[in-house]
């Protein structure tokens, strides 16, 4: 057993160097695609965030100050009341707030610890009967004593979602063929190497070495290939979260403020990055040595 382990470990890495360039290929083409599948499953994830506050058909938000006392809020509460162009609303205090707060901002920890329930401004989430009248109903409140801001971004999210619904079938598409194409460059990449060794593998079944034995280098190599690539694509997407998190906190951008990934959500993307990788140059080589490799 210890022979056999040297000896597929040894000649794997001699197939991959002899064919470093073919192998550089695949690799490379299979980062590529799966970075952009990482990509699409993060803008995914993270306009589902983006989104969670709006559903329901809510267009208008009202934040009140931290410290806006009972008689401001009931005020506000009473304008929405009477108000003939409101659907429906309700009200979001602080505990629900900070909650809420907590889970959008759970990847910093640095900046949760800083901040307190106290902190956390309470809200009225409101639905328009007309969503066109979102910037009027706001400015009503704008300027209204106990009011913190007013966001009306409903359309804007609207128009994000539609965008990355686009991007995501784009990506997905061109990762998909890229995808194809590294199986391709694998099978070709075993092929050229059952070819060298043509020789080598007869005077193999010769003496006895069983179907097995004579495949795993073959099949090793490609699973090392699909799960480099993988790991390079996983490097890639940590660098397009890390985007997303410079974007937010450094330009500000209002839209993408809630445009939060959890940890949870970039492990899983990794897990997937990987998993997939392994599939394709498993399969890629699996091709290779049922379709070349005749024993």
């Amino acid at each position: 057993m210890a022979y056999s382990v040297d000896y597929v470990v040894r000649e794997t890495a001699s197939n991959l160097w002899r064919n470093r360039l073919m192998s550089l290929a695949a690799v490379l083409t299979i980062a590529v695609s799966l970075a952009l599948v990482g990509s699409a499953l993060l803008i995914k994830q993270g306009v589902s965030v983006a989104t969670s506050q709006w559903q329901g058909g809510t267009q208008l938000l009202i934040f009140l100050e931290p410290n806006a006392t009972k008689a401001q809020t009931s005020a506000i509460n009473d304008q929405l009341k009477a108000s003939s162009a409101v659907k429906s609303y309700f009200y979001v205090n602080q505990a629900a707030s900070y909650v809420e707060f907590k889970r959008l901002e759970a990847n910093q920890p640095d900046f949760l610890s800083s901040v307190t329930q106290k902190d956390i401004p309470p809200s009225f989430r409101v639905a328009l009967k007309d969503p066109a009248e979102a910037a009027a109903v706001g400015g009503i409140f704008n300027a209204q004593a106990g009011v913190m801001k007013v966001q009306y971004n409903r359309a804007a999210i609207n128009t994000m979602l539609k965008i990355s619904s686009i991007a995501q079938v784009v990506i997905l598409g061109l990762a998909t063929i890229l995808l194809l194409s590294a199986s391709v460059l694998i099978l070709n990449v075993i092929r050229v190497a059952i070819f060298s060794r043509r020789r080598e593998v007869t005077v193999m079944k010769l003496v006895g070495a069983t179907n097995m034995f004579i495949r795993i280098p073959f099949m090793l190599e490609g699973l090392i290939q699909g799960l480099a690539g993988a790991i390079v694509a996983g490097l890639a997407v940590l660098g397009v979260r890390r985007l997303f998190g410079y974007i937010i906190h450094h330009f500000k951008a209002q839209l993408l403020s809630s445009f939060v990934l959890s940890n949870h959500d970039v492990l899983f993307t990794e897990l997937f990055v990987l998993a997939i990788g392994t599939v394709v140059g498993a399969l890629g080589s699996l091709l290779a040595v049922r379709r070349y490799l005749d024993i």
